[in-house]
């Protein structure tokens, strides 16, 4: 791995990192009236998925998709603005934080049903192996997506064709507040695939390197018509479920496995790997984030001062017969 992909995936981790550090912050205020789905703490995995694909390859995302926008290079100034629900929103201010798209980076969509995107995902995929494009898409959800009938009929579907794509399963344990021992008997999501024949891997979520390169060999087997591969990245979610605070007060999990769950950063992992290898020096590291907080403020200031949609949007880009 180069020392530029290295400091490519550290430099979008913490861009990830902000962005969402900066909607916790912004929150309180009341202005941003969609509920929010924050991923810090599972940065590695949009991270070191979208360093491995090509700029025409396709991206379906879930709950936590905001990882992936950042990730792909969308415009932050769209997506703060979409938060806020203006209508320089990437999504003109309709979708909010679990609904939005961005085509131009490749993103078509994302969805709060869980494992909703999963069979539209496949669909593209097989679009793409009808129009003979060599276009890998790939679909991100969670572990609660695994419980679903559809997650099963697509994996089998995908197989049946030998479809482009990839299955990214981002397993921080829980289905909104239910561990996942309590909803599957098994401790397994990776081997549910190779029932039909389709490659699965489980890989450590956190660490950016490994996903990078599990995910680079998956979509490169994709790309030449081997099939589909489901990649189970197990990961931990810090703050909770929905909302900007942390959530173990709720009583479904402790402060003391929180606390564990935090110590393995997938930044602080990176970061001590480049210190040790002399790769990154502390001056790099504050000029990127002094990058990244700049380009954050220049799209709030845009955001707040955005107009909000006429009452004439309602109902335009609505399909009616």
């Amino acid at each position: 791995m180069s020392v530029q992909t290295l400091k490519d995936l550290l430099f979008a981790m913490l861009k990830i990192r902000r962005v969402e550090e900066a909607i916790v912050r912004l929150y309180p205020a009341q202005e941003m009236k969609c509920p929010v789905h924050l991923c810090i703490g599972q940065e590695a995995i949009p991270a070191g998925l979208c360093k491995s694909l090509n700029t025409e390859d396709l991206v379906f995302c879930s709950h936590r998709s905001h990882g992936y926008y950042v990730a792909r290079g969308g415009d932050l100034k769209a997506f703060i603005s979409e938060l806020y629900g203006k209508l320089n929103g990437c999504s003109q201010g309709k979708g909010g934080s679990q609904h939005f798209s961005a085509p131009e980076v490749g993103i078509l969509g994302s969805s709060a049903i869980v494992a909703g995107t999963i069979p539209i995902a496949v669909g593209t995929a097989l679009s793409s192996l009808m129009q003979g494009k060599n276009i890998v898409t790939v679909v991100d959800f969670g572990d609660g997506a695994t419980d679903e009938g559809v997650f099963y009929e697509s994996l089998n579907f995908a197989a049946l064709r030998k479809l482009p794509v990839v299955f990214i399963c981002e397993n921080n344990s829980y289905a909104t507040h239910a561990h996942q021992s309590s909803r599957q008997a098994k401790d397994n999501i990776f081997q549910k695939a190779r029932v039909f024949g389709v490659a699965g891997m489980r890989i450590n979520g956190n660490d950016v390197q490994e996903v990078f390169k599990s995910c680079s060999k998956a979509v490169h087997s994709a790309r030449k018509g081997q099939g589909p591969v489901l990649i189970e990245c197990m990961t931990y979610r810090w703050m909770g479920h929905v909302g900007v605070n942390y959530d173990y007060r709720l009583g479904y999990r402790t402060k003391k496995e929180l606390t564990e769950g935090m110590k393995n950063c997938p930044i602080k992992a990176l970061k001590e790997v480049l210190f040790r290898k002399r790769i990154l020096k502390k001056s790099d590291l504050l000029k990127m984030s002094e990058k990244i907080d700049s380009e954050i403020q220049e799209a709030v200031s845009f955001a707040k001062i955005s107009p909000a949609p006429h009452y004439t949007e309602l109902l335009r880009d609505v399909y009616r017969t």
